[in-house]
């Protein structure tokens, strides 16, 4: 009854009080903690309110909640914006003529969006982050680590023959790690609904090491953010880029609070030969370490069958607080890197499928991290069609634009992938009810 009834009054004890935190901190009376049945006189008006054993009792509920996303702890759903992480010293992070990752990625892709009208859509905010800090960074790496990248930053010495450091690719990942705090701490605060970041999604860096284009593992430092300001307990990372995220499986390999689930190229086909049904966690966080090794050319329709197959039942059972996503478009079947079967139509289904799922468990907390890409052809349709499916709830696939048509049969390798799974389903039998 006091859920129902705090519902109609929270406009009322707002005013009353002058805002909660007021009301909360500052009672006339005792110094208990709530008003004294004797009343209190409203700012906006000379009555006085007097308190009956009910008032009370929504009252003490009321400050049993967290203030931050407090109509959703109430049931109700207030709409927000989609907010998109962008800042120009993104494209910093630009590892050299002719590697694979450069930095006009983030200009052509923004240039883009701008085209399709996404930043001037009300659902969309555009927020511009402020760097990741020295001690964000900790959160998640190892201090030796850290000073390492930095010592390298000002040699302008390579951290090995992938992974470039300078002052200016260092002062870029700042901004990029900024961006994926700042958009999961706007959506756990339930500043927006859901939130886009840029070009995050490090998942090769571990606590000490780095490679494969990663100095620093956004993801777990979003998490550890998460965690110690605001207390967050469960989250669900799905990793969908082409690569297994050894890195991000890494940090929470005996961690129960973080479910980590991949779907990629089979391990023994591209880098970084790791992500194999086997590794499926340890001590606490077995069972939390989730792969899901796709052959070769896998067509999109089998993909998006593995990811409903896994990814869903997981979710529903776990029951995250956030679910935080990250990949971009390496997995397209154009991708220079990568050798499976998505178009672009199947990342916005992706990302619309992430976000349903979130609807469903988490009061649609989602933060879509958008970074990978070695086309840079398609990479710009592929982004915009992740972003549009996160950002754009009226929009259908059919506005979705892809640059090449698929070569190949979207049902490509079906067989093959029902064994994947059913030899997963088998490992995760032991951990999870829905199997």
């Amino acid at each position: 009854m006091c859920k129902v009834v705090a519902c109609l009054w929270i406009t009322f004890l707002t005013d009353l009080f002058q805002g909660a935190d007021m009301a909360l901190n500052n009672p006339e009376g005792s110094g208990n903690g709530y008003p004294q049945r004797r009343g209190w006189r409203s700012s906006c008006g000379k009555r006085r309110f007097k308190y009956s054993d009910l008032s009370l009792e929504i009252i003490k509920y009321l400050t049993s909640l967290s203030w931050v996303g407090l109509p959703e702890q109430l049931g109700v759903r207030r709409h927000l914006k989609t907010c998109v992480t962008y800042h120009e010293k993104f494209q910093l992070y630009d590892l050299g003529v002719n590697h694979p990752f450069r930095g006009d990625r983030f200009v052509k892709s923004k240039a883009f969006f701008d085209e399709k009208g996404l930043f001037q859509s009300t659902n969309v905010v555009l927020m511009e982050p402020k760097p990741a800090s020295k001690d964000d960074l900790l959160k998640v790496h190892t201090e030796d680590y850290v000073n390492r990248i930095y010592r390298l930053a000002e040699l302008k010495k390579p951290y090995d023959i992938d992974t470039p450091v300078s002052s200016r690719i260092l002062e870029g990942a700042r901004f990029i790690v900024g961006g994926v705090i700042a958009a999961g701490t706007a959506v756990f605060e339930r500043r927006v609904n859901r939130a886009v970041a840029l070009g995050g999604g490090f998942h090769h860096a571990g606590r000490s090491y780095g490679g494969g284009f990663c100095l620093f593992n956004d993801i777990a430092i979003l998490i550890e953010h998460l965690r110690e300001k605001s207390n967050l307990k469960r989250a669900l990372v799905l990793d969908y880029d082409v690569h297994a995220g050894n890195g991000t499986s890494d940090i929470y390999y005996s961690d129960p609070g973080v479910l980590y689930i991949s779907l990629h190229q089979d391990p023994r086909t591209i880098y970084p030969g790791r992500g194999f049904i086997h590794e499926i966690g340890s001590g606490e966080g077995e069972g939390y370490n989730v792969n899901i090794p796709l052959p070769m050319r896998t067509g999109e329709k089998a993909y998006l069958h593995a990811l409903e197959e896994i990814f869903l039942p997981l979710a529903e059972e776990f029951k995250p607080e956030l679910i935080i996503a990250n990949g971009g478009s390496d997995a397209h079947f154009a991708d220079h890197l990568g050798s499976l079967g998505l178009t672009a139509k199947g990342f916005f289904k992706i990302s619309r499928t992430i976000t349903a799922a979130a609807e469903k468990i988490c009061g649609g907390k989602v933060v879509l991290l958008v970074g990978s890409g070695y086309n840079i052809t398609v990479l710009p349709y592929c982004w915009y069609a992740l972003a549009a499916g996160v950002a754009e709830p009226d929009l259908t696939q059919d506005v979705i634009e892809d640059f090449f048509p698929a070569p190949h049969d979207p049902w490509q390798n079906m067989k093959q992938v029902e064994t994947v799974l059913k030899k997963l389903k088998t490992v995760l039998r032991k951990y999870w009810k829905s199997f």
